[in-house]
């Protein structure tokens, strides 16, 4: 299958790529830096130069690929739109990346929340995510109503070395830069605040079984296990040596550093649990897990 994939340089789009050319698939990614080319080429991957703006590029490279997977911004309405109109009436792929910090709350690491949600429970996200639901609904939407085959794919907590390129994850990395700062593992508020989790290996798995044979306007969360912020402290504190020591990182503080993203990422809740993706899938997460993980980074 020919495949046009967008973040081809990013944490995601780059592990995903990869896995999918080891399956034979063939990959345009698009890039928006022309110096990262050769670094996205030799990992088999044809370099598409360009932004999420392009309009008329975009809509060429959907068009010509049998398959439209974006994982460069999920709140990228623009891009979302072209690729809609490009796609409708083809019955073609399109895999749209989303979040779980849709479901989160805004607890700043003072309470654990009891819900668990899977993909058919209803929420009413925060104010700060609204737009990624509604873009969300509006790609599950045209798999109805465009002729078009739409997935959305959305993430919990990813860990694990990427598959592609040597870029980060989103949220680990912020504690452990945080951590080696304060001298112990940090968490914010009383860190009770749980998040669910998932390897980047089987993430990637996820997107080729989604492409190979999921229904219209699916929607999968993607999870295996979660700890709360507290626990992440602690096997972040005994890789950096600290002998599990551990220390609360005032909210006001993370705030005023890290903006809304350490409401969202960093202070709230988000429990998924993954019914979708296994028993309409059979997708099968085999990736060590989040704590073996962490605590085999030592420093």
């Amino acid at each position: 299958m020919r495949i046009f994939l967008t973040g081809a340089t990013g944490y995601i789009g780059s592990s995903v790529a990869t896995h999918l050319i080891k399956q034979g698939h063939e990959v345009f990614g698009l890039v928006r830096d022309e110096g990262k080319t050769d670094a996205v080429r030799a990992l088999g991957i044809v370099p598409v130069v360009g932004t999420l703006e392009d309009r008329s590029l975009l809509t060429e490279y959907a068009q010509k690929t049998d398959a439209v997977i974006n994982t460069a911004n999920s709140d990228h309405r623009f891009a979302v739109e072209v690729f809609i109109e490009a796609l409708a009436g083809t019955g073609k792929t399109l895999i749209h990346t989303s979040g779980s910090s849709v479901v989160g709350d805004d607890v700043m690491g003072e309470t654990e929340n009891p819900h668990i949600f899977d993909e058919e429970t209803l929420f009413t996200p925060m104010d700060v995510r609204q737009e990624r639901v509604n873009i969300n609904n509006d790609v599950r939407i045209a798999g109805i109503t465009k002729g078009i085959r739409s997935i959305v794919i959305v993430p919990s907590m990813i860990y694990g070395n990427a598959l592609g390129l040597d870029v980060e994850s989103d949220q680990l990395p912020v504690v452990f830069r945080k951590s080696t700062e304060m001298g112990a593992g940090v968490y914010v508020g009383k860190g009770v605040n749980r998040w669910s989790n998932v390897h980047i290996e089987d993430l990637a798995q996820l997107y080729a079984l989604a492409l190979e044979k999921a229904p219209t306007a699916s929607y999968f969360y993607a999870e295996n296990g979660e700890a709360s912020y507290n626990e992440i402290a602690g096997y972040v504190s005994h890789a950096l040596g600290f002998d599990g020591m551990t220390v609360s990182w005032n909210a006001s503080d993370a705030l005023a550093e890290l903006g809304d993203w350490a409401r969202y990422a960093l202070g709230s809740n988000s429990r998924v649990r993954a019914v979708h993706a296994r028993n309409l899938l059979g997708w099968k997460p085999q990736a060590v897990s989040l704590p073996e993980w962490i605590t085999s980074q030592k420093k």
